[in-house]
Protein backbone atom coordinates (compact mmCIF):
# COMPACT_ATOMS: atom_id res chain seq x y z
CA UNK A 1 0.00 0.00 0.00
CA UNK A 2 2.85 2.36 0.89
CA UNK A 3 4.60 1.59 -2.43
CA UNK A 4 1.45 2.47 -4.38
CA UNK A 5 1.12 5.72 -2.48
CA UNK A 6 4.74 6.63 -3.18
CA UNK A 7 4.30 5.94 -6.90
CA UNK A 8 1.42 8.41 -7.03
CA UNK A 9 3.55 11.24 -5.66
CA UNK A 10 5.03 13.36 -8.45
CA UNK A 11 8.57 14.68 -8.22
CA UNK A 12 8.29 18.46 -8.67
CA UNK A 13 11.93 19.40 -8.04
CA UNK A 14 12.74 22.57 -10.05
CA UNK A 15 15.91 23.18 -12.04
CA UNK A 16 17.34 25.40 -9.27
CA UNK A 17 16.74 24.54 -5.61
CA UNK A 18 19.55 26.51 -3.96
CA UNK A 19 18.15 29.83 -2.67
CA UNK A 20 21.42 31.59 -3.42
CA UNK A 21 21.08 30.64 -7.09
CA UNK A 22 17.34 31.37 -7.18
CA UNK A 23 17.92 34.81 -5.68
CA UNK A 24 20.48 35.50 -8.41
CA UNK A 25 17.98 34.37 -11.07
CA UNK A 26 15.33 36.73 -9.67
CA UNK A 27 17.81 39.62 -9.56
CA UNK A 28 18.86 38.92 -13.16
CA UNK A 29 15.17 38.95 -14.16
CA UNK A 30 14.67 42.30 -12.41
CA UNK A 31 17.81 43.65 -14.08
CA UNK A 32 16.50 42.66 -17.51
CA UNK A 33 13.12 44.26 -16.75
CA UNK A 34 14.65 47.55 -15.64
CA UNK A 35 17.12 47.62 -18.54
CA UNK A 36 14.43 47.04 -21.16
CA UNK A 37 11.96 49.42 -19.48
CA UNK A 38 14.58 52.21 -19.61
CA UNK A 39 14.53 52.16 -23.42
CA UNK A 40 12.93 55.34 -24.78
CA UNK A 41 12.34 54.07 -28.32
CA UNK A 42 11.52 50.87 -30.17
CA UNK A 43 9.65 47.74 -29.13
CA UNK A 44 10.37 47.92 -25.41
CA UNK A 45 9.20 51.50 -25.17
CA UNK A 46 5.87 50.49 -26.73
CA UNK A 47 5.68 47.32 -24.61
CA UNK A 48 6.09 49.08 -21.27
CA UNK A 49 3.49 51.68 -22.22
CA UNK A 50 1.01 48.80 -22.09
CA UNK A 51 2.54 46.52 -19.44
CA UNK A 52 4.02 48.16 -16.29
CA UNK A 53 7.51 47.12 -15.19
CA UNK A 54 6.09 46.27 -11.75
CA UNK A 55 3.75 43.72 -13.33
CA UNK A 56 6.65 42.15 -15.22
CA UNK A 57 8.59 41.93 -11.94
CA UNK A 58 5.71 39.77 -10.73
CA UNK A 59 4.93 37.89 -13.95
CA UNK A 60 8.42 36.86 -15.07
CA UNK A 61 9.17 34.91 -11.83
CA UNK A 62 5.72 33.33 -12.18
CA UNK A 63 6.73 32.10 -15.64
CA UNK A 64 10.00 30.73 -14.26
CA UNK A 65 8.00 28.81 -11.64
CA UNK A 66 5.49 27.59 -14.24
CA UNK A 67 8.27 26.15 -16.42
CA UNK A 68 10.01 24.48 -13.47
CA UNK A 69 13.10 26.68 -13.37
CA UNK A 70 12.42 27.76 -9.76
CA UNK A 71 9.72 26.94 -7.22
CA UNK A 72 8.43 28.19 -3.83
CA UNK A 73 8.19 24.59 -2.63
CA UNK A 74 8.63 21.17 -4.15
CA UNK A 75 8.57 17.42 -3.62
CA UNK A 76 11.62 15.26 -4.29
CA UNK A 77 11.21 11.50 -4.75
CA UNK A 78 14.47 9.55 -4.54
CA UNK A 79 15.24 6.33 -6.44
CA UNK A 80 14.51 4.40 -3.26
CA UNK A 81 11.07 5.96 -3.03
CA UNK A 82 11.90 8.36 -0.19
CA UNK A 83 9.77 11.52 -0.35
CA UNK A 84 11.26 14.83 0.82
CA UNK A 85 9.27 18.07 1.00
CA UNK A 86 11.37 21.24 0.54
CA UNK A 87 10.70 24.94 0.18
CA UNK A 88 12.42 28.21 -0.63
CA UNK A 89 13.00 30.79 2.11
CA UNK A 90 13.15 33.77 -0.25
CA UNK A 91 9.59 34.97 0.34
CA UNK A 92 10.10 34.73 4.10
CA UNK A 93 13.36 36.66 3.80
CA UNK A 94 11.90 39.41 1.63
CA UNK A 95 8.68 39.79 3.64
CA UNK A 96 10.32 39.69 7.08
CA UNK A 97 13.59 41.51 6.37
CA UNK A 98 13.29 43.58 3.19
CA UNK A 99 9.64 44.67 3.54
CA UNK A 100 10.09 46.40 6.94
CA UNK A 101 13.40 47.88 5.72
CA UNK A 102 11.63 49.25 2.65
CA UNK A 103 8.76 50.66 4.71
CA UNK A 104 10.99 52.67 7.05
CA UNK A 105 13.10 54.01 4.16
CA UNK A 106 10.00 55.04 2.22
CA UNK A 107 8.42 56.61 5.29
CA UNK A 108 11.45 58.77 6.20
CA UNK A 109 10.40 61.70 4.02
CA UNK A 110 6.65 61.32 4.46
CA UNK A 111 4.47 64.25 5.44
CA UNK A 112 1.92 62.83 7.88
CA UNK A 113 -0.31 65.89 7.66
CA UNK A 114 -0.38 65.63 3.88
CA UNK A 115 -1.29 61.93 4.15
CA UNK A 116 -4.29 62.82 6.32
CA UNK A 117 -5.18 65.55 3.83
CA UNK A 118 -5.86 62.81 1.29
CA UNK A 119 -9.34 62.81 2.80
CA UNK A 120 -11.91 60.13 3.65
CA UNK A 121 -12.05 58.46 0.23
CA UNK A 122 -9.18 56.11 1.13
CA UNK A 123 -11.16 54.74 4.08
CA UNK A 124 -14.38 54.61 2.05
CA UNK A 125 -12.70 52.50 -0.62
CA UNK A 126 -11.08 50.27 2.00
CA UNK A 127 -14.44 49.55 3.64
CA UNK A 128 -16.01 49.09 0.21
CA UNK A 129 -13.41 46.41 -0.44
CA UNK A 130 -14.28 44.77 2.87
CA UNK A 131 -18.00 44.82 2.09
CA UNK A 132 -17.21 43.41 -1.37
CA UNK A 133 -15.54 40.39 0.25
CA UNK A 134 -18.31 39.97 2.85
CA UNK A 135 -21.13 39.89 0.27
CA UNK A 136 -19.05 38.44 -2.56
CA UNK A 137 -18.56 35.10 -0.80
CA UNK A 138 -22.23 34.23 -0.28
CA UNK A 139 -23.21 35.57 -3.73
CA UNK A 140 -20.51 33.40 -5.36
CA UNK A 141 -21.72 30.35 -3.41
CA UNK A 142 -25.29 31.10 -4.45
CA UNK A 143 -24.43 31.55 -8.13
CA UNK A 144 -22.11 28.54 -8.43
CA UNK A 145 -24.52 26.46 -6.33
CA UNK A 146 -27.28 26.90 -8.91
CA UNK A 147 -24.96 25.60 -11.65
CA UNK A 148 -22.97 22.99 -9.73
CA UNK A 149 -24.46 22.18 -6.29
CA UNK A 150 -21.74 19.60 -5.54
CA UNK A 151 -19.04 22.30 -5.84
CA UNK A 152 -20.45 24.15 -2.82
CA UNK A 153 -21.65 21.01 -1.02
CA UNK A 154 -20.05 18.77 1.56
CA UNK A 155 -21.18 17.86 5.05
CA UNK A 156 -19.82 18.39 8.52
CA UNK A 157 -16.13 19.34 8.64
CA UNK A 158 -15.94 18.82 4.84
CA UNK A 159 -18.50 21.53 4.08
CA UNK A 160 -17.14 23.85 1.43
CA UNK A 161 -18.53 26.94 3.17
CA UNK A 162 -16.33 26.12 6.17
CA UNK A 163 -13.27 26.09 3.92
CA UNK A 164 -14.33 29.31 2.21
CA UNK A 165 -14.43 30.96 5.64
CA UNK A 166 -10.62 30.78 5.67
CA UNK A 167 -10.53 32.70 2.37
CA UNK A 168 -12.73 35.40 3.92
CA UNK A 169 -10.30 35.68 6.83
CA UNK A 170 -7.32 35.95 4.50
CA UNK A 171 -8.94 38.40 2.06
CA UNK A 172 -10.12 40.82 4.73
CA UNK A 173 -7.31 40.50 7.26
CA UNK A 174 -4.36 38.19 6.74
CA UNK A 175 -2.74 34.92 7.72
CA UNK A 176 -3.63 35.22 11.42
CA UNK A 177 -7.29 35.86 10.59
CA UNK A 178 -7.26 32.94 8.14
CA UNK A 179 -5.95 30.60 10.83
CA UNK A 180 -8.56 31.91 13.26
CA UNK A 181 -11.36 31.07 10.80
CA UNK A 182 -9.95 27.57 10.35
CA UNK A 183 -10.18 27.06 14.10
CA UNK A 184 -13.58 28.69 14.53
CA UNK A 185 -15.34 26.61 11.87
CA UNK A 186 -13.26 23.42 12.11
CA UNK A 187 -12.76 22.81 8.40
CA UNK A 188 -11.17 19.45 7.57
CA UNK A 189 -7.45 20.21 7.68
CA UNK A 190 -6.70 17.51 5.11
CA UNK A 191 -8.70 19.60 2.62
CA UNK A 192 -7.38 22.94 3.82
CA UNK A 193 -4.49 22.91 1.34
CA UNK A 194 -7.03 23.23 -1.47
CA UNK A 195 -8.34 26.47 0.02
CA UNK A 196 -4.82 27.85 0.44
CA UNK A 197 -4.29 27.00 -3.23
CA UNK A 198 -7.43 28.96 -4.24
CA UNK A 199 -6.27 31.85 -2.07
CA UNK A 200 -2.89 32.01 -3.82
CA UNK A 201 -4.26 31.66 -7.37
CA UNK A 202 -7.19 34.08 -7.16
CA UNK A 203 -5.45 36.72 -5.03
CA UNK A 204 -2.43 36.71 -7.35
CA UNK A 205 -4.57 36.98 -10.49
CA UNK A 206 -6.33 39.99 -8.98
CA UNK A 207 -3.05 41.58 -7.93
CA UNK A 208 -1.74 41.14 -11.48
CA UNK A 209 -4.81 42.94 -12.85
CA UNK A 210 -4.32 45.80 -10.37
CA UNK A 211 -0.65 46.14 -11.36
CA UNK A 212 -1.62 46.34 -15.02
CA UNK A 213 -4.17 49.01 -14.13
CA UNK A 214 -1.47 51.14 -12.51
CA UNK A 215 0.08 51.65 -15.93
CA UNK A 216 -3.25 53.00 -17.16
CA UNK A 217 -4.19 54.91 -13.98
CA UNK A 218 -4.39 58.30 -15.73
CA UNK A 219 -6.93 56.94 -18.22
CA UNK A 220 -8.88 55.18 -15.44
CA UNK A 221 -8.93 58.34 -13.32
CA UNK A 222 -10.29 60.27 -16.29
CA UNK A 223 -13.08 57.72 -16.70
CA UNK A 224 -13.82 57.83 -12.95
CA UNK A 225 -13.79 61.66 -13.15
CA UNK A 226 -11.70 61.54 -9.98
CA UNK A 227 -9.93 64.39 -8.27
CA UNK A 228 -6.30 63.39 -7.81
CA UNK A 229 -5.11 66.82 -6.66
CA UNK A 230 -4.44 65.76 -3.05
CA UNK A 231 -2.40 62.75 -4.20
CA UNK A 232 -0.47 64.84 -6.71
CA UNK A 233 0.13 67.52 -4.09
CA UNK A 234 1.61 64.93 -1.70
CA UNK A 235 3.80 63.46 -4.43
CA UNK A 236 4.96 66.92 -5.48
CA UNK A 237 5.66 67.95 -1.89
CA UNK A 238 7.84 64.90 -1.31
CA UNK A 239 9.57 65.34 -4.66
CA UNK A 240 10.26 69.01 -3.93
CA UNK A 241 11.70 68.15 -0.54
CA UNK A 242 13.86 65.41 -2.05
CA UNK A 243 15.19 67.94 -4.57
CA UNK A 244 16.21 70.36 -1.81
CA UNK A 245 18.22 67.69 0.05
CA UNK A 246 19.43 65.81 -3.02
CA UNK A 247 23.11 64.91 -2.96
CA UNK A 248 25.54 62.36 -4.26
CA UNK A 249 25.52 59.83 -1.40
CA UNK A 250 28.79 59.09 0.33
CA UNK A 251 29.74 55.75 1.84
CA UNK A 252 28.80 57.23 5.24
CA UNK A 253 25.32 58.11 3.89
CA UNK A 254 24.83 54.59 2.60
CA UNK A 255 25.96 53.01 5.86
CA UNK A 256 23.63 55.25 7.86
CA UNK A 257 20.74 54.32 5.56
CA UNK A 258 21.58 50.63 6.09
CA UNK A 259 21.70 51.26 9.85
CA UNK A 260 18.31 53.00 9.80
CA UNK A 261 16.73 50.27 7.67
CA UNK A 262 18.05 47.14 9.31
CA UNK A 263 18.31 48.63 12.78
CA UNK A 264 14.57 49.21 12.50
CA UNK A 265 14.09 45.66 11.20
CA UNK A 266 16.00 44.34 14.21
CA UNK A 267 14.05 46.42 16.72
CA UNK A 268 10.72 45.58 15.05
CA UNK A 269 11.45 41.83 15.22
CA UNK A 270 12.64 42.17 18.82
CA UNK A 271 9.52 44.07 19.87
CA UNK A 272 7.22 41.84 17.81
CA UNK A 273 8.58 38.76 19.60
CA UNK A 274 7.73 40.15 23.02
CA UNK A 275 4.40 41.70 22.03
CA UNK A 276 3.13 38.63 20.15
CA UNK A 277 4.05 36.39 23.12
CA UNK A 278 2.38 38.76 25.59
CA UNK A 279 -0.80 39.02 23.54
CA UNK A 280 -0.81 35.29 22.85
CA UNK A 281 -1.10 34.75 26.61
CA UNK A 282 -3.73 37.50 26.74
CA UNK A 283 -5.75 35.94 23.89
CA UNK A 284 -5.45 32.45 25.41
CA UNK A 285 -6.88 33.80 28.67
CA UNK A 286 -10.25 34.00 26.91
CA UNK A 287 -12.36 30.84 26.86
CA UNK A 288 -12.30 28.97 23.56
CA UNK A 289 -14.72 30.45 21.10
CA UNK A 290 -15.35 33.39 18.82
CA UNK A 291 -14.14 36.04 21.29
CA UNK A 292 -10.70 34.46 21.50
CA UNK A 293 -10.41 34.10 17.75
CA UNK A 294 -11.44 37.70 17.06
CA UNK A 295 -8.28 38.86 18.79
CA UNK A 296 -5.97 36.19 17.32
CA UNK A 297 -4.26 38.75 15.08
CA UNK A 298 -2.76 40.34 18.21
CA UNK A 299 -0.64 37.24 18.70
CA UNK A 300 0.79 37.50 15.15
CA UNK A 301 4.44 38.57 15.14
CA UNK A 302 4.06 39.74 11.52
CA UNK A 303 1.28 42.13 12.56
CA UNK A 304 3.44 43.65 15.29
CA UNK A 305 6.52 43.77 13.06
CA UNK A 306 4.67 45.82 10.43
CA UNK A 307 3.01 48.01 13.06
CA UNK A 308 6.27 48.78 14.89
CA UNK A 309 8.09 49.46 11.60
CA UNK A 310 5.40 51.93 10.55
CA UNK A 311 5.44 53.70 13.92
CA UNK A 312 9.24 54.00 13.84
CA UNK A 313 9.16 55.31 10.27
CA UNK A 314 6.55 57.93 11.15
CA UNK A 315 8.53 59.05 14.21
CA UNK A 316 11.78 59.31 12.22
CA UNK A 317 10.02 61.46 9.62
CA UNK A 318 9.86 64.20 12.27
CA UNK A 319 13.64 64.12 12.81
CA UNK A 320 16.66 65.31 10.81
CA UNK A 321 17.02 61.76 9.50
CA UNK A 322 14.33 62.57 6.94
CA UNK A 323 17.01 64.46 5.00
CA UNK A 324 18.45 61.07 4.00
CA UNK A 325 15.76 60.99 1.35
CA UNK A 326 18.27 63.09 -0.57
CA UNK A 327 20.78 60.24 -0.30
CA UNK A 328 18.32 57.87 -1.97
CA UNK A 329 16.32 56.39 0.95
CA UNK A 330 13.15 55.74 -1.06
CA UNK A 331 15.16 54.40 -4.01
CA UNK A 332 16.75 51.74 -1.82
CA UNK A 333 13.31 51.03 -0.36
CA UNK A 334 12.00 50.53 -3.90
CA UNK A 335 14.77 48.01 -4.62
CA UNK A 336 13.62 45.96 -1.62
CA UNK A 337 9.98 46.24 -2.72
CA UNK A 338 10.79 44.91 -6.20
CA UNK A 339 12.62 41.95 -4.68
CA UNK A 340 9.51 41.26 -2.59
CA UNK A 341 7.32 41.48 -5.72
CA UNK A 342 9.57 38.96 -7.48
CA UNK A 343 9.39 36.56 -4.52
CA UNK A 344 5.57 36.86 -4.52
CA UNK A 345 5.47 36.17 -8.26
CA UNK A 346 7.63 33.11 -7.65
CA UNK A 347 4.76 31.61 -5.59
CA UNK A 348 2.46 31.55 -8.62
CA UNK A 349 2.41 28.49 -10.91
CA UNK A 350 0.16 29.52 -13.81
CA UNK A 351 -0.79 25.90 -14.63
CA UNK A 352 -2.47 25.55 -11.22
CA UNK A 353 -5.27 27.80 -12.44
CA UNK A 354 -6.73 24.78 -14.25
CA UNK A 355 -6.63 22.44 -11.24
CA UNK A 356 -9.64 22.16 -8.96
CA UNK A 357 -11.39 24.62 -11.22
CA UNK A 358 -14.70 24.49 -9.34
CA UNK A 359 -13.28 26.09 -6.20
CA UNK A 360 -11.17 28.50 -8.24
CA UNK A 361 -14.27 29.56 -10.13
CA UNK A 362 -15.98 30.36 -6.81
CA UNK A 363 -12.96 32.45 -5.88
CA UNK A 364 -12.93 34.24 -9.24
CA UNK A 365 -16.65 35.08 -9.06
CA UNK A 366 -16.09 36.25 -5.48
CA UNK A 367 -13.25 38.55 -6.56
CA UNK A 368 -15.25 39.88 -9.52
CA UNK A 369 -18.01 40.96 -7.12
CA UNK A 370 -15.40 42.59 -4.87
CA UNK A 371 -13.90 44.41 -7.86
CA UNK A 372 -17.28 45.38 -9.30
CA UNK A 373 -18.40 46.99 -6.05
CA UNK A 374 -15.11 48.89 -5.77
CA UNK A 375 -15.47 50.23 -9.33
CA UNK A 376 -19.11 51.22 -8.72
CA UNK A 377 -18.36 53.13 -5.52
CA UNK A 378 -15.23 54.72 -7.00
CA UNK A 379 -17.34 55.96 -9.91
CA UNK A 380 -20.05 57.29 -7.58
CA UNK A 381 -17.70 59.18 -5.25
CA UNK A 382 -15.15 59.95 -7.99
CA UNK A 383 -12.34 58.27 -6.07
CA UNK A 384 -8.92 58.00 -7.77
CA UNK A 385 -7.71 54.60 -8.96
CA UNK A 386 -5.01 54.82 -6.28
CA UNK A 387 -7.66 54.52 -3.54
CA UNK A 388 -9.41 51.68 -5.37
CA UNK A 389 -6.19 49.69 -5.86
CA UNK A 390 -4.80 50.23 -2.35
CA UNK A 391 -8.19 49.78 -0.67
CA UNK A 392 -8.56 46.43 -2.40
CA UNK A 393 -5.03 45.20 -1.70
CA UNK A 394 -5.21 46.29 1.96
CA UNK A 395 -8.00 43.70 2.19
CA UNK A 396 -7.00 40.95 -0.22
CA UNK A 397 -3.22 41.21 -0.09
CA UNK A 398 -2.66 42.60 3.41
CA UNK A 399 0.48 44.27 4.66
CA UNK A 400 2.75 42.36 2.28
CA UNK A 401 1.24 43.67 -0.96
CA UNK A 402 -0.70 46.86 -0.10
CA UNK A 403 2.51 48.93 0.22
CA UNK A 404 3.76 47.43 -3.05
CA UNK A 405 0.72 48.73 -4.89
CA UNK A 406 0.79 52.07 -3.07
CA UNK A 407 4.50 52.66 -3.70
CA UNK A 408 4.00 51.90 -7.40
CA UNK A 409 2.17 55.23 -7.59
CA UNK A 410 4.89 56.96 -5.55
CA UNK A 411 7.23 55.77 -2.75
CA UNK A 412 5.77 58.39 -0.39
CA UNK A 413 2.37 56.67 -0.61
CA UNK A 414 3.55 53.29 0.73
CA UNK A 415 2.49 54.24 4.25
CA UNK A 416 -1.13 54.65 3.14
CA UNK A 417 -1.18 51.00 2.09
CA UNK A 418 0.38 49.87 5.37
CA UNK A 419 -2.00 51.85 7.58
CA UNK A 420 -5.06 50.44 5.79
CA UNK A 421 -3.66 46.88 5.82
CA UNK A 422 -3.00 47.04 9.58
CA UNK A 423 -6.58 48.19 10.04
CA UNK A 424 -7.66 45.16 8.00
CA UNK A 425 -6.04 42.85 10.56
CA UNK A 426 -8.15 44.43 13.29
CA UNK A 427 -11.51 43.90 11.60
CA UNK A 428 -10.62 40.79 9.59
CA UNK A 429 -12.02 38.05 11.84
CA UNK A 430 -15.28 39.83 12.72
CA UNK A 431 -16.03 40.65 9.08
CA UNK A 432 -15.04 37.11 8.00
CA UNK A 433 -17.45 35.59 10.55
CA UNK A 434 -20.29 37.68 9.10
CA UNK A 435 -19.30 36.57 5.60
CA UNK A 436 -19.22 32.91 6.68
CA UNK A 437 -22.68 33.07 8.25
CA UNK A 438 -24.01 34.38 4.93
CA UNK A 439 -22.12 31.71 2.97
CA UNK A 440 -23.57 28.98 5.19
CA UNK A 441 -27.07 30.28 4.51
CA UNK A 442 -26.34 30.46 0.77
CA UNK A 443 -24.94 26.91 0.73
CA UNK A 444 -28.01 25.34 2.33
CA UNK A 445 -30.59 27.44 0.49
Amino acid sequence: MQDNLTQEIIDTTPLFTNDTIVFGVLMLALGVIFYTSSKKTGFWNSFYKIVPALFMAYFLPALLTTFGVIAPDWTTVSETGEVVESSSSLYYMSSRYLLPAALVLMTLSMDLKAVFNLGPKALIMFFTGTVGIVIGGPLAVLLIGTISPETVGGAGADSVWRGLSTLAGSWIGGGANQTAMLEIYGYNQELYGGMVFVDIVVANIWMAIILIGIGKSARIDKWLQSDTSAIEALKQKVSDYAATVDRNPTLTDLMILAAIAFGTVSFAHFGAGYLSTFFEDFVNSFPKGITRNIFTFLSSSFFWMISLTTIIGVLLSFTKLRSYEGAGASKFGSVFIYILVASIGMKMDLTLIFENFGLIFIGLVWMIIHAGLLILVAKLIKAPYFFLAVGSQANVGGAASAPIVASAFHPSLATVGVLLAVFGYAIGTVAAILCTILMQLAAVS
